[in-house]
């Protein structure tokens, strides 16, 4: 945004000017990266916290907490007269994000029916984009008014603060989490919040007490279970799933969008309007994947979803080659920009329906309660860390890789494709209890992960009942 621009980064504005500038190198600026940056360092401190005080406090006190922080950076941002305070307001911020991504997808997929419990977890991801298009509608009207406009982008924010703030405090705990902190009558209580006053509940409960009862059975800390042999899938996963989710390139496609819009040749406030179409194609793929994450199950959607992302960057890779060549001195013409735009929403469309909501769902679904705290906070940190690396080198990386950006993140989507191919098992409709069962079946994982036990025949009573 221009107004923006101009009053905290002139020297973007004097480049954007400037007819010989180089196109990849526009929005190389070290200050810009790090005010968009600053969220996810900060995210990602906070989720490895975040995991152990939601343990100890619950799923719902930890989007309070969330929610507050959400608020305080909202309107520091609002207000901000300098650099420093926008970025004090990015960094509260990044600490919202990692206490209200640690702990709402594990709510949703301990309160979710098991039939159900992908499609619950996938409309997290769902809001989460809504919340992006809403941003980006703001941004387009406030783009037009001057010099004042950016504050009304960022003080936007305090709406949905606040209306998280309300939301979770009229909202039960989730069982598991209760039950865990010895409040067992309350979880109770919750579920039948949950499922219905008429539910029979006490089946439900049992399974969650005795996944508790394993949990207290050891002594050391989740953090230093969760490294254990028997846990060995869960920790790869951990780490893999948001690994290969930053590398999709759709992070930094997200973030950028308007930019790179700009960059092949539309103006500001069309760059923007841009970036509104992706988010429409993105909200329309999630909702495509919510409905079908159940029925066709994960591997499909991934396997899918992996297809498509390929040949969208392998396609915007040969365009910005050919088109504005490795110089950035030539002008694109306007059939390959609109080339660009479709590609956009497709690579968007196949990350909406794959990578996208299935980076919520299965961290949230594959742990045991005894190191679900550990390996959610685990994996958002981890996922956070490499937004921060991304989004404080994609610029710089543009500006020196050039159109070969594009073919680097191919190259990982063909490595991760496989890797879910061969190494993650299909969860759809299992109990998140009983997930222990698929990994001790799989190829490769059953040398970790033991069947669980049979249970134990109930006692013969003898004598009339």
């Amino acid at each position: 945004m221009q107004s923006f621009l101009q009053a905290f980064f002139p020297d973007i504005v004097e480049k954007m000017n400037n007819a010989q500038q180089d196109e990849y190198c526009i929005f190389d600026s070290q200050v810009l990266t790090t005010f968009v940056s600053s969220l996810y360092l900060a995210g990602m401190f906070a989720c490895l916290v975040a995991g152990h005080i939601t343990r100890k406090i619950g799923r719902r006190n930890s989007m309070l907490i969330g929610a507050s922080l959400f608020f305080v950076g909202a309107v520091l941002n609002c207000t901000a007269v300098n650099i420093f305070m926008l970025i004090i307001g990015r960094i509260l911020l990044g600490f919202a994000v990692g206490f209200t991504n640690q702990s709402a997808p594990v709510y949703l997929a301990e309160i979710a029916p098991a039939r159900w419990r992908g499609a619950f977890t996938s409309i997290f991801h769902f809001f989460l984009n809504v919340g992006m298009f809403m941003a980006d509608l703001v941004n387009y009207r406030a783009n037009t008014i001057p010099v004042w406009g950016w504050r009304l982008s960022l003080g936007v924010g305090i709406v949905p603060a606040t209306i998280i703030l309300l939301g979770a405090a009229f909202i039960p705990d989730s069982p598991n989490s209760l039950v865990l902190r010895g409040k067992v009558d309350e979880a109770r209580a919750s579920l039948r919040r949950i499922r219905g006053p008429s539910a029979d509940v006490d089946v439900e409960l049992k399974d969650i007490t005795q996944a508790a009862e394993e949990d207290h059975r050891y002594e050391s800390g989740a953090f230093r279970r969760i490294v254990r042999r028997e846990y060995r899938p869960h920790l790869v996963m951990a780490i893999a799933i948001p690994v290969f989710f930053e590398l999709t390139g759709m992070i930094v496609v997200t973030i950028f969008t308007p930019l790179l819009f700009y960059t092949v040749g539309f103006t500001s406030q069309k760059a923007i309007l841009g970036s509104i179409i992706t988010d429409v194609v993105s909200l329309v793929s999630i909702a495509v994947a919510a409905m079908a994450v159940d029925r066709v199950g994960r591997r499909f959607l991934f396997m899918v979803g992996g297809g498509i992302l390929l040949v969208c960057l392998v396609g915007m890779a040969w365009i910005f080659g050919a088109r504005l060549g490795t110089d950035g001195g030539k002008t694109m013409p306007r059939s390959y920009a609109v080339a660009v735009v479709a590609l956009v929403c497709l690579f968007t469309a196949g990350f909406g329906v794959s990578w996208g909501p299935l980076k919520w769902i299965i961290p949230s679904e594959i742990y045991p309660l005894e190191v679900r705290s550990a390996g959610q906070g685990m994996s958002e940190a981890i996922s956070l860390a490499l937004t921060f690396a991304q989004t404080q080198s994609f610029l710089k990386m543009l500006c020196s890789f050039k159109y070969g950006a594009f073919a680097y993140n191919a190259g990982w989507v063909v490595l991760m494709t496989a890797f879910i191919a061969f190494f993650l098992p299909e969860t759809k409709g299992v109990p998140i209890e009983s997930l222990r069962e698929v990994w001790a079946r799989h190829w490769y994982w059953k040398r970790f992960v033991k069947p669980p036990p049979p249970p134990a025949p109930a006692k013969q009573v003898d004598g009339p009942v």
